[in-house]
């Protein structure tokens, strides 16, 4: 076989996967689900081909005041709130009904958020970057993965201590002012957001990082690599779709409390006792499948995606040769991120990008407490890692 013609043969054997098990879950359980496997997949194409991380455009901020990242990420949210809030205002999409991820403010919310950061740093990924790095053939992040469900599952254990914390109630942007508002004011946050980036990487570096220049026709749409605003809007209207069938917004986290619940049932164990498995909707999920769970699904969705992209790009290769402090690391930041994930009702998908895409007051503090966090996570990586807090290659930009 001629080497050029590997990776698309190896693509093409990943999209026949892909395909036969979302056909297999349409038949077994509903054809949205099978669908929802096919949104998660190009979630997974979407956040590899554009580097579309969480971790490295704030560690990137934070440590040289660069903002692009962070203004892609605005723009993400911008066309979120204009596609969600009409949508949830109504109650409704396309004849579904539809809810938000609206969650309490509380101490855990601030502490989970705060620990997620860290973990970001430290595991050298969010929840999205952890999972199409690891697809696209990151063996470090493989690690960071499976002490995340660990660490979901401890978090799972300790839920309703941290439940019975003070709290305010849950609060939403649409119910409080109305889609029309509620537009208005996140539409205006974002801006400031941005604008207080351009300021501060102007006053560092007197101008603004110049995008890469990259044209999207022909195959490149398949190969990679793509503008980071391309991924912006990818996600926007991916997150949507998912919105329009599951009839609630894009979420990874749960799935990881789930998988680790299952796998510590099958070691003996038991969790159904636990204050997070209490609840109608994690219990139903622990006694069911977990291919009948929509996050699970979409999940996988986004590893087979990004191991296409991976492919496709010629980048697949994974080395299983870590050095001891970024293993370390990717341990303790895993954990981390697991726990902290279950404290915040999520992480930067379900709690920061749905949460404010729900209009959800949660996702604000979400978002202030993790940058808190990111800001001492980049601080203690020099503890881990021989090299600097910048930014790391393209293909591990989580």
């Amino acid at each position: 076989m001629p080497e050029a013609a590997r990776p698309l043969i190896v693509s093409q054997i990943l999209a026949v996967l892909l395909l036969a098990g979302a056909l297999a879950l349409g038949i077994v359980y509903e054809a949205r689900v099978g669908v929802l496997m096919v949104i998660g997949a190009a979630l997974g194409m979407a956040l590899y081909h554009a580097a579309f991380g969480f971790t490295a455009a704030w560690r990137v901020f934070i440590s040289e005041r660069r903002g692009r990242g962070l203004r892609a990420q605005m723009v993400m949210l911008a066309i979120a709130v204009l596609l969600f809030f009409p949508a949830l205002g109504a109650g409704t999409l396309f004849g579904r009904e539809v809810t938000g991820f609206v969650a309490p403010i509380g101490v855990s919310v601030v502490v989970g958020a705060f620990l997620f950061g860290i973990g970001m740093q430290l595991g050298g990924g969010c929840a999205s970057g952890t999972l199409f790095t690891a697809g696209g053939g990151n063996a470090r992040m493989m690690v960071t993965l499976l002490f995340f469900i660990v660490g979901s599952v401890i978090g799972s254990a300790h839920f309703g201590w941290w439940m019975a914390l003070p709290a305010f109630r849950p609060t939403s942007l649409v119910h409080e002012f109305g889609a029309g508002g509620g537009i208005l004011v996140s539409l205006t946050l974002f801006a400031v957001i941005a604008m207080v980036t351009v300021v501060m990487e102007k006053r560092r570096h007197g101008q603004l990082e110049e995008a890469p220049r990259v044209n999207l026709l022909g195959q490149r749409w398949l190969v990679g690599p793509w503008p980071l605003l391309a991924g912006a809007v990818a996600l926007a209207l991916l997150n949507f779709a998912t919105l329009a069938l599951a009839g609630r917004p894009w979420g990874i986290t749960s799935a990881f409390a789930l998988w680790g619940a299952k796998g510590y049932e099958l070691l003996g164990g038991d969790v159904s006792a636990w204050g997070y498995w209490q609840s109608p909707g994690n219990a139903a999920a622990l006694r069911a499948s977990v291919w009948s769970d929509i996050t699970t699904v979409m999940n996988v969705g986004i590893i087979l995606g990004a191991m296409m992209a991976a492919t496709l790009a010629g980048r697949f290769a994974p080395s299983f040769r870590i050095p001891l402090g970024s293993l370390v690391a990717a341990v303790i930041g895993g954990l981390m991120l697991g726990y902290g994930a279950r404290l915040a009702f999520g992480c930067n998908i379900g709690a920061y990008f749905s949460g404010i895409a729900s209009g959800s007051l949660h996702g604000w503090v979400w978002l202030v407490a993790g940058f808190a966090g990111n800001m001492l996570g980049v601080k203690l990586r020099p503890l881990f890692f021989s090299g600097g807090p910048s930014q790391p290659a393209r293909v591990k930009g989580s």
